[in-house]
């Protein structure tokens, strides 16, 4: 996928709070939008603490939030709750797609009956929207890290771990997993400029923590040099470090997460995680909103808004400025 330039976030936060300061007296302003968000699933902590973003905007623009979503990372369980809330017609559509594929044509149904559309965390097709080009391009806007970056950012942790040599492999979900597939490919294509460092072939987990645990050891004992692993999402890090802890090579493999809930933090307390690449998923959310208000409200909003990583380790994971991008549970 080409690399997008990203608007920051807070200009879209200047924007929309520059609307809602003014909208009191239009006729906008008196009805009171129904925005819903549509998470990748409803009990992953990164998608707990982008709904709580999402609440804080909603409230300060006296918007209605509605939060539903599927209980896996799946678009078998996904599409029919975006069929059940494309049937309440609401104003606004927030989504993270679980396909960058397969979400398009139960989406295109929204657009096609007039409901705007903003894809947060995921997306479909490129990414790259209102090019007037391809059959995907029809969301507003994408809301997200910046997944080739975190995967780079990863990369340089991982290297620096492992003193710049030997052997490393990513652990994935499965392939078509839009932020998934971008972190896997920012991550080797910044290990290229570690010729010491062998990255080893990916290995796909169906976002199973046993499943990762099961291969981290499989690795292993096929390269008994193993020298760490990335887990490039939350189970696969997980499962990735539960792998090393039962191999006995607690301290020996070295693993970055993508990633920061507790049960994160809790493993780089213990030293079976090195570091946590942490995204600012409450901004996702909070400026998800606040884009869905500025565009209802008749303003314009960019295509593509990025929102910034914050990396922990046992250095600073007790700092207040740090700990705060800890994920909520």
């Amino acid at each position: 996928m080409e690399r997008r330039s990203f608007l920051k976030a807070t200009a879209v936060a200047s924007l929309a709070t520059g609307v809602a300061a003014v909208a009191g007296g239009t006729k906008a302003a008196d009805k009171k939008f129904t925005i819903a968000l549509i998470p990748g699933l409803t009990t992953d902590a990164f998608y707990i603490t982008m709904r709580k973003g999402a609440e804080a905007a909603a409230k300060a623009v006296g918007a209605e939030l509605v939060f539903q979503g599927g209980p896996d990372f799946n678009p078998v369980t996904q599409v029919p709750v975006l069929d059940a809330v494309i049937a309440k017609k609401p104003d606004f559509i927030l989504i993270a797609p679980t396909d960058k594929d397969q979400l398009i044509q139960p989406l295109k149904k929204a657009a096609d009956a007039g409901i705007p559309i903003i894809t947060v965390d995921t997306f479909i097709g490129t990414g790259v929207y209102q090019t007037g080009n391809g059959d995907a391009d029809f969301p507003l806007a994408y809301i997200a890290s910046d997944n080739l970056l975190g995967g780079a950012i990863a990369a340089r942790a991982l290297a620096k771990a492992v003193g710049e040599k030997g052997k490393v492999y990513v652990s994935n979900v499965k392939p078509g997993v839009s932020t998934t597939d971008q972190r896997e490919q920012g991550f080797k294509e910044e290990m290229k400029k570690y010729p010491n460092i062998t990255v080893l072939e990916t290995q796909y987990n169906d976002d199973d923590a046993n499943k990762a645990a099961s291969q981290l050891q499989a690795v292993y004992a096929r390269n008994s040099d193993l020298d760490g692993v990335f887990g490039a999402n939350l189970f696969s890090a997980l499962g990735a470090a539960n792998g090393v802890q039962q191999a006995g090579q607690t301290g020996k493999i070295r693993v970055v997460a993508f990633d920061a809930p507790t049960s994160i933090i809790d493993n780089i307390n213990s030293g079976l995680v090195d570091l946590a690449i942490a995204q600012h998923p409450a901004e996702i959310g909070y400026f998800g909103v606040m884009a869905a208000y500025a565009h209802l409200t008749g303003n314009s909003i960019p295509t593509a808004i990025g929102t910034g990583f914050t990396v922990i380790d046992k250095s600073n994971v007790t700092d207040k400025n740090i700990a705060k991008f800890i994920y909520s549970d």
